[in-house]
């Protein structure tokens, strides 16, 4: 979550009331105050809310929850005269292209610390660490429209920000701070993206750095903001927070030709909700004009309309509101929390633990006893993890992840054993020797069933400390099986076998490969073992078993 400085001067003359108020209603909006300084107040907000990482944003919710000022802000723009062009060749880079001008700014060292600090708190909330936003923030008068957004070659030369010589791209990407901490972004791209101005001068080497001629100074006055990246949505999301940040503070926007289109327009999105539905989730009674006048507290432009329905204008910075509910939680907010009555329910009954959950239990006794400490890997993993590095072949009913947001999340789990390796690979410059179980969920052909796993890794683990553990775990089960030999390709030939419950595998133990342990990056021997619990829940269970 992102945590946001307030400086109270600059807070209370945005707010217009005092900082005793603000602080002691502030938590009401949805924040945790962290720290509450001499000159300022660290206040922690969810990333669901960017519009509120500055105190420009605060600002303007405070004031509609103080009852200050309410309902929809409305924020001018007029054309700039200003164009960026983009270039073709950028449609497989970084394709997406977002600006404004801003105009009549007057900063002090609180609202430049402002700006820079919610630019920041972007990248990461919205931008997803600058590969999907990154946000470019410039001097106008320091450069000459129109300005061109272009595939550049990666030897063009220019001085990076906090530099005084010039440098290639690539040189930037191996030497400045910025170009290492992002470099993975763009490095394999043969071109780079870059905005330049009509002499062709360097603004900015999205998402790595802008160039130091631009440099924003206390004593900048006007503003030309550009955001590129992957996702439209995102892009105008970042556009619109800080243009309204920045409006908040007295500036005025002037928006930007790009491709024959204006932006940013800042306009709200209507939406038409219901009183009942609101009323029946929230279990409060609500008016069209009641609920009205709370979605006015919380900024948003309302009017009843007819007996049930309400016409709202979502402001352009929520990006949060996608369904009516998030309105409905708004709606909470206004009316205050602390103010709904709690009602014990209708029907009383006293709950228990689930089978699956009591048997699981179990399992994990038998493990604690052996020694092993539980761990609990992550639902999501790789088929890098799970069948490349373990030599074992693909599972044809493994779950995908359609829009995966990093290569290492991609696949729903479909065995435990290998995400204990990877705890292995994490923790080797713990002590040894290192025991390992964990017990939980895994999918499979869109069934979900449990599985348990253990580890063992120290000089001398073999086949026979997994032979003897796994023997344990079942024995205190009270589970009878049989032992053939196993051809999983993760173990030793010679050194594994499949456990066989009433007919059926029902797992494998013995002592991991060693190209198994080159592949997770292990020096030491590893004895582990794997068990489908469906063996241990009863007769039904192991029928499903495959």
């Amino acid at each position: 979550m992102a945590v946001i400085t307030l400086p109270y001067k600059y807070l209370e003359r945005l707010t217009r009331t005092d900082r005793k108020t603000i602080l002691d209603k502030v938590a009401f909006i949805g924040s945790d105050v962290e720290r509450i300084e001499e000159d300022h107040a660290d206040v922690e907000f969810f990333p669901d809310r960017p519009d509120l990482f500055s105190p420009e944003g605060v600002a303007r919710a405070m004031r509609g929850y103080l009852g200050i000022e309410t309902g929809l802000p409305v924020y001018s723009v007029k054309p700039s005269g200003i164009s960026l062009t983009i270039d073709p060749k950028l449609a497989d880079i970084r394709p997406v292209l977002g600006a404004a001008v801003i105009r009549g700014v007057d900063f002090d060292d609180e609202s430049i610390m402002s700006i820079m600090s919610l630019q920041e708190s972007l990248h990461w909330a919205v931008g997803r660490g600058r590969s999907k936003v990154a946000i470019g923030i410039h001097d106008l008068d320091t450069v000459t429209q129109p300005f061109h957004y272009i595939a550049s070659p990666r030897s063009r030369k220019f001085i990076p920000l906090d530099y005084t010589e010039g440098m290639t791209m690539d040189e930037i990407l191996e030497k400045h701070p910025k170009g290492r901490d992002y470099a993975k972004i763009v490095k394999d791209f043969t071109l780079f993206p870059l905005i330049v101005d009509s002499h062709d001068h360097v603004l900015s080497f999205p998402p790595i750095i802008n160039g130091e001629r631009t440099r924003v100074t206390i004593d900048t006055k006007n503003i030309l903001l550009d955001t590129t990246g992957t996702d439209q949505r995102a892009v105008s999301v970042a556009v619109n927070i800080i243009c309204t940040a920045m409006a908040e503070a007295g500036a005025s926007i002037e928006s930007v030709e790009i491709g024959g289109v204006q932006t940013p327009t800042l306009a709200p999105v209507e939406r038409i909700v219901s009183v009942q539905e609101c009323s029946r989730l929230l279990g409060i009674d609500l008016t069209p004009a009641t609920m009205a006048s709370l979605l006015e507290k919380m900024r948003f432009g309302a009017r009843p309309s007819g007996d049930d329905r309400v016409n709202v204008q979502v402001p352009c910075y929520r990006a949060d509101i996608m369904h009516d509910w998030d309105l409905f939680e708004d709606v909470a907010i206004a009316y205050g929390y602390d103010k709904i009555q709690d009602l014990p329910p209708d029907t009383f009954t006293v709950g228990k633990p689930h089978p699956v959950q009591v048997r699981a239990a179990l399992v994990r006794e038998a493990f604690c006893g052996l020694g092993y400490l539980e761990v609990m890997p992550f639902t999501l993993t790789s088929g890098d993890v799970l069948y490349k590095k373990m030599q074992r072949m693909d599972c044809p009913g493994a779950l995908h992840v359609m829009h995966p947001i990093s290569i290492e999340n991609t696949v729903v789990r479909t065995d435990l054993l290998p995400l204990l390796l990877e705890f292995l690979t994490m923790n080797r410059h713990r002590e040894l020797p290192q025991r390992l179980f964990t017990v939980g969920d895994v999918v499979n052909s869109c069934l979900t069933y449990q599985q348990a796993a253990g580890v063992s890794t120290h000089r001398d683990a073999d086949f026979s400390e997994a032979y003897a553990s796994a023997d344990a775990v079942l024995h205190e089960l009270s589970l009878g099986y049989t032992v053939k030999e196993s051809a999983d390709p993760a173990f030793i030939d010679g050194r594994r076998g499949d456990i066989i419950v009433a007919g059926k595998k029902a797992g494998v133990f013995g002592e991991i490969h060693p190209a198994v342990l080159n592949a997770f990056d292990l020096d030491h021997s590893v004895a582990a073992f794997e068990i489908d619990l469906r063996s241990v829940w009863g007769s039904a269970g192991i029928q499903d078993i495959p």
